[in-house]
């Protein structure tokens, strides 16, 4: 299963829930790899507290082995990291492209999920990475500038690339109730603009738990373990994989 993980805008935790599904769907027995899809301003390493020797940019650029860039955290669980401050890989043409997918292709061989968290907005590597996987997923928070921005993704990748299969995650929700009611206003927006059925996978509720599993650059649930957002994160891992 490869699985796009998007947001329309920065700042919404994304790439710390990315992190920590990862963790979760590894400690459920499966092999899964994490690809920084962030490639010109990656920090999915910065987020474990990791050090990249090599990255997707080297792959690249230097044909190597896309095996050798691979980070083991576990043995269930590895990551891809790409570079940072490289503006040339986030314009990729279509022949870099072409290429890209086939290193990926060769990596996702060796494990049962990829991960790939990208960059915010609708630039060219996240309308690329949506293509390349077999599920889409959103993460949002109830902001409205957030839900607009959300809402201008899926009308960019169903209007112009014809994806029409999109997940949603609520990030930094206050309550169920509340998560719940901001899925129902983009669901019904994206039904009724854009003949989108929306899927709500689930919501992470705002903890004061995850700021300080960024700062200590430790996965949420292996710092927190019993949290409220570790708890919610382990269940959208169940959802992913009652799918899989």
């Amino acid at each position: 299963m490869k699985i796009c993980v998007s947001s329309g805008k920065g700042g919404v935790g994304k790439t710390s829930i990315v992190v920590n599904l990862a963790h979760c769907l590894a400690e459920k027995g499966k092999r899964v790899i994490v690809v920084d899809g962030d490639l010109g301003l990656a920090n999915v390493d910065v987020m474990l507290g990791i050090s990249a020797t090599k990255t997707i940019s080297d792959v690249m650029d230097r044909g190597a082995d896309p095996t050798e860039a691979l980070i083991k955290l576990s043995d269930n669980l590895s990551v891809l990291p790409a570079s940072s401050g490289a503006p040339d890989m986030v314009t990729l043409g279509p022949e870099e492209q072409k290429i890209l997918g086939g290193y990926l292709e060769k990596i996702a061989e060796q494990f049962e999920i990829l991960l790939a968290d990208t960059a915010a907005g609708i630039g060219p590597s996240v309308i690329w990475f949506n293509h390349f996987v077999d599920k889409n997923v959103v993460v949002a928070t109830p902001d409205p500038t957030s839900l607009t921005d959300s809402y201008a993704l899926m009308k960019v990748l169903k209007k112009e690339h014809n994806l029409d299969n999109f997940l949603l995650i609520l990030n930094l929700v206050k309550t169920p109730e509340q998560a719940e009611k901001t899925y129902g206003t983009l669901a019904d927006a994206a039904k009724k603009f854009l003949g989108l059925e929306l899927e709500y996978l689930g919501a992470v509720v705002e903890d004061n738990a995850v700021p300080i599993a960024i700062r200590k650059q430790t996965p949420l649930v292996l710092d927190s373990p019993s949290s409220a957002a570790s708890s919610n994160i382990r269940d959208l891992a169940d959802r992913i994989l009652d799918s899989y």
